[in-house]
């Protein structure tokens, strides 16, 4: 029997499988397909694959016995019971030392859980994030492996020469252990959710709010796309609003309001009040898809709950349109800032050691996020790898405070529109909040210990035989309460 010659295997041939295989062929690499229902490897070969290095296998068994030592084997399957069913049939044909990749959006939790259960059997386990949908798959997408650090050397030739590359830099490097790859993925997909929230909402102003034309809002994203907003999202984004019907119409028109979602976004809000972290921008634009999903009411309550009366804009039109850009930018900055938040606070808690310089230089080409912006993001870092926040890099500190007088006017004139914007609003309330010494949680503290005896803490200074800095403090507030605090029983 003649050696092995696969770099590669890959399991599911659906449109990212057969894209993400012929992208590595023309990489130069080696790839043994196999799909479950046998025939699509036959077809994928005679057609989409016919000429190049691909080979081909009828069986778990086959692929495996076509691959070099150690075997590499990414799964592009639904994500969920399918990846662990193929895990359990790859296992008995595995050699310690072989790799298993979930190219999926799993649930970072899932993968965790199989970092641990392979190695314990001496198998390597990689969770990757893969964006940039079809086209990226096919040309370059944005990876985002972690899991065993041992895998990383073994793969990272392959991965690195298929991912996209900005500046001769791949956007793909090692993220960290366990789940951290599809951590970083998910944390991904819900800045993607935020941005495309920013820019619906920017839109509606536009629409509603100046009364603008599609093909003029597409002028202005055109426009836009060729300063700070630079990115993937602005430009098609304009290209949607150009796009007419055969009848002339601009085709977004004709679109049902209802938005889906797939739970990556979810998630990410989810993670995020699980951390304690505030991702509000994240969530309002998770909730935003959510109020959109139920149309019928939302028509119903138009006929009977009135707004604002509309008046005609008499300000200066180019300003107004100029301040909506800085306003789009400072509020995503915003989100930005949070979603680092949030990866820096988990990676805290899991021990992970994330590099947050190479996440965004993995995210400025082949993704849906890709920008211009995130060179930026890269070299603040790069320039302090312990940055707490996006804040205290003196680009983006001057960025927001440039954009703040546009961003209040444009906030403050959609709520006089009666033009809802989530996104938008609360970005600026998180970043009020984030430059605010005191916030009025002094209140809840004392609301909570009222009611519940939760206990709270004094600020320093204010102390007296009552009162002892640093530690917890019930008072009974009413004569009536005990001097028993919450804390001091489990119940």
């Amino acid at each position: 029997m003649s050696a092995p010659t696969g770099d590669i295997g890959l399991i599911g041939l659906a449109v990212m499988g057969q894209n993400l295989i012929l992208n590595m062929n023309d990489k130069g690499f080696t790839v043994v397909a196999y799909n479950r229902t046998t025939s699509k490897v036959d077809d994928f070969l005679a057609n989409e694959a016919k000429g190049t290095k691909v080979q081909g296998a009828h069986s778990i068994q086959e692929l495996v016995s076509k691959l070099k030592r150690p075997r590499k084997i990414i799964l592009l399957v639904k994500a969920g019971p399918a990846v662990d069913s193929f895990i359990s049939q790859l296992e008995p044909y595995l050699e310690k030392g072989d790799i298993i990749i979930d190219g999926g959006n799993s649930h970072y939790p899932d993968s965790i859980r199989r970092t641990k259960e392979l190695e314990a059997k001496g198998l390597l386990f990689v969770g990757s994030g893969v964006s940039g949908g079809e086209e990226g798959a096919r040309y370059g997408p944005s990876l985002m492996p972690g899991g065993s650090n041992a895998a990383w050397p073994a793969i990272k030739e392959i991965f690195q020469a298929t991912a996209a590359q900005v500046n001769g830099e791949p956007c793909c490097d090692w993220v960290g252990e366990t789940g951290a790859g599809h951590y970083v993925k998910m944390v991904h997909n819900g800045i993607e959710y935020g941005d495309m929230q920013l820019i619906a909402e920017a839109y509606d102003i536009l629409k509603r709010g100046l009364g603008l034309q599609e093909s003029e809002i597409a002028d202005i994203f055109l426009k836009w796309n060729k300063g700070v907003l630079d990115s993937f999202l602005i430009d098609i984004t304009a290209n949607i609003l150009k796009f007419n019907d055969d009848d002339g119409v601009p085709m977004v028109t004709k679109i049902l309001d209802q938005a889906g979602q797939k739970g990556t976004g979810k998630w990410t809000a989810i993670a995020a009040l699980d951390a304690g972290t505030a991702v509000t921008l994240i969530g309002e634009a998770v909730f935003a898809r959510c109020l959109s999903a139920i149309k019928e009411e939302r028509t119903r309550a138009s006929k009977v709950i009135a707004g604002p009366q509309k008046e005609p804009f008499r300000g200066d039109k180019q300003q107004f349109i100029d301040d909506l850009e800085q306003a789009l930018y400072a509020s995503k900055i915003i989100s930005y800032t949070q979603g680092f938040m949030l990866m820096r606070e988990t990676a805290k808690e899991l021990s992970w050691n994330l590099n947050y310089a190479g996440i965004a230089r993995m995210w400025r080409g082949g993704c849906i996020i890709k920008s211009v912006f995130l060179g930026d993001i890269t070299s603040a870092y790069e320039k302090s790898k312990n940055l707490e926040s996006l804040l205290f890099d003196d680009f983006f500190n001057k960025a927001v405070h440039k954009a703040q007088p546009g961003w209040r006017r444009v906030i403050a004139q959609a709520v006089l529109w009666g033009i809802p914007t989530p996104a938008f609003s609360t970005a600026l309330a998180f970043f009020d909040g984030y430059r605010s010494e005191v916030v009025p949680a002094n209140l809840l503290q004392a609301q909570r210990d009222y009611f519940g005896a939760h206990t709270f803490k004094v600020l320093p200074g204010k102390e007296n035989a009552k009162l002892v800095a640093g530690q917890d403090i019930h008072i009974n507030w009413t004569g009536r309460g005990g001097n028993v605090s919450a804390s001091t029983y489990s119940a």
